[in-house]
């Protein structure tokens, strides 16, 4: 396996909303284990409204399938209610890992 690719997501969310993105983080688990081509997915909290996703991939085809994906779909569906901006979405090359 060659992770070399990557999606790193910054999210913020709306004053006292911060608990409701984090839960609708910890659904997009199940999502993101069921695609095939994503081969880490990691949602985190960097303080109360701060939040992120970060991803890798193989290649590109498998990151542009998940960038069209069920999670980022859903995150639309929710996003006017729970975040205070457009999230701050980076694709990324992977430098090492371990």
């Amino acid at each position: 396996m060659t992770v070399r690719l990557g999606l790193l997501a910054l999210l913020e969310a709306k004053p006292d909303k911060g608990d409701d993105l984090g839960a609708f983080l910890e659904k997009g688990r199940a999502i993101a284990a069921a695609e095939q081509g994503t081969v880490t997915w990691y949602a985190f909290k960097i303080n109360e409204t701060s939040y992120g996703i970060f991803d890798t991939f193989e290649t590109e085809e498998a990151r542009q399938e998940h960038l069209a994906g069920e999670i980022p779909r859903a995150l639309a569906q929710v996003a006017e209610d729970l975040l205070a901006k457009e999230p701050d979405i980076s694709a990324v090359d992977v430098v090492a890992v371990k």
